[in-house]
């Protein structure tokens, strides 16, 4: 049995148009892609396919295009593709209890309606009021909690290498806090 929340994700290509997607040379003949872990890095060239890989993925689960949690309902600019709707993601036994989709392109617009969305028993973390690079990362130490989806697109792009560094301690912080408790 697989405890991981997402197991495989299966690719149906004739579900996508003749687009710039099909010539994306790491997806291209692609049927499926499993998971046997529970973190999960696509590394790769600029214009190699991982944003947009990931956006598929985050979306199919039930995230907003531009990122934030499942419970972010906003668009300012669509721009995702229709590789979202062309895989179905198996899941496995367990489902996740909350999670993020942190984007790079569009945190400023994650990061306006986070302050729209506040309210008395949901504050604002007022990022805004932060350096990009401290917003990130305060961002991934408010969310990172045991039982959570992630999905970090690009989460370098604002970090120093110091803070990068300390971004990966809190990955592997969550990491070691799974095996402690077995889930």
């Amino acid at each position: 049995m697989n405890d991981l929340f997402i197991r495989t994700v299966l690719f149906d290509w004739d579900k996508v148009d003749d687009s710039y997607l099909r010539n994306i040379e790491a997806l291209k003949g692609i049927e499926r892609l499993d998971f046997h872990k529970p973190i999960t890095f696509f590394v790769g060239e600029n214009g190699s396919g991982k944003s947009t890989l990931l956006e598929a993925v985050a979306i199919a689960c039930g995230f907003n295009p531009e990122g934030g949690t499942k419970n972010y309902a906003f668009s300012t600019h669509d721009t995702h593709s229709e590789l979202c709707d062309a895989i179905r993601i198996t899941r496995g036994y367990r489902k996740e209890k909350w999670g993020y989709f942190l984007r790079a392109e569009s945190f400023y617009n994650v990061a306006m309606q986070e302050e729209e969305y506040a309210d008395a028993r949901h504050p604002s973390a007022k990022y805004h009021e932060r350096s990009h690079g401290e917003s990130f990362l305060a961002l991934a130490q408010n969310y990172l909690r045991a039982n959570g989806m992630y999905f970090f697109d690009e989460p370098e792009a604002a970090l120093s290498p110091q803070r990068q560094l300390t971004l990966l301690m809190e990955i592997y912080r969550l990491l070691e806090d799974l095996k402690e408790t077995g889930k």
